[in-house]
């Protein structure tokens, strides 16, 4: 990891999830992938990667327990939802959670380490944010897990943010999907902006991989072309010394 210096240096969180559905609020989460980049070079100085073993939903936030039918086999009718169209597009199993899922709870814990360990600077200007592919869609599974993994009130402290009218607290992030808009919008045909085109047009090579680790390298390499090109504009070819990092994939397509 790099070393700590005079020169503030910030640190982003690229990361991307794999779950049993679309809803946040009734979907598990089964894979979670963050990577550490240093955005002044865009190198990535830590990785994060873990399944999640299956879990069962959790009481809401007024301490309340999820009402539920009785059923037969009372013992399953409380987890979270993994639905079978979520699991074979990422190709997980519930074989690999069961077999190589962590709790629930020490992966919260271990994503908070991870982010303490990683952040470089002090000051609350200096502090980590996130980038992500449709990033809304993994702030919504990353609220889930901090919730059920009892890490809310260390998740605030540790990643810059911003408390919302409505009292909720967000996290800042950079969304590709629009850094991505404002790089390629102007070229004809641009009606999609799915990982896997935005790669092609930005000229990512894209390898082959079947889980979330896949698409946090894209995605960091689709944020650094960006940065890259801006920082080019303005110092007139000197990019600062980045190095695109390059991650195995082997999936043919992405969510979004």
């Amino acid at each position: 990891m790099a070393a700590e210096t005079d020169k503030p240096v910030i640190v982003a969180f690229t990361l991307d999830f794999e779950t049993g559905g679309l809803d946040p609020t009734k979907c598990a989460c089964t894979q979670i992938a963050i990577h550490a980049v240093r955005i002044d070079t865009f190198e990535v100085i830590d990785k994060y990667v873990a399944y999640i073993s299956p879990y069962r939903k959790q009481s809401d936030k007024s301490g309340n327990k999820r009402k539920v039918l009785k059923k037969k086999f009372e013992d399953e009718e409380d987890f979270m939802e993994y639905q079978e169209k979520a699991l074979t597009y990422s190709a997980i199993t519930m074989d690999m959670l069961n077999d190589h899922g962590v709790d629930i709870k020490q992966v919260a814990a271990d994503v908070i380490a991870f982010i303490k360990k990683n952040t470089l600077s002090k000051g609350k200007n200096f502090k980590p944010f996130l980038i992500g592919q449709n990033v809304l869609f993994d702030v919504g599974f990353f609220q889930q897990l901090m919730e059920y993994g009892g890490q809310v009130k260390e998740w605030e402290k540790v990643i810059r943010g911003v408390r919302s009218f409505y009292g909720n607290w967000q996290p800042y992030y950079v969304d590709t999907i629009i850094l991505g808009q404002l790089a390629l919008s102007h070229m004809d045909g641009m009606n999609s902006y799915k990982l896997e085109i935005m790669c092609e047009k930005l000229g990512i090579e894209l390898d082959d991989a079947h889980d979330a680790d896949a698409d946090v390298s894209a995605t960091t390499n689709v944020a650094f072309v960006c940065a890259q090109r801006m920082r080019q504009a303005y110092s007139g070819g000197n990019d600062g010394g980045m190095v695109m990092t390059k991650k195995e994939k082997s999936r043919t397509h992405f969510k979004i």
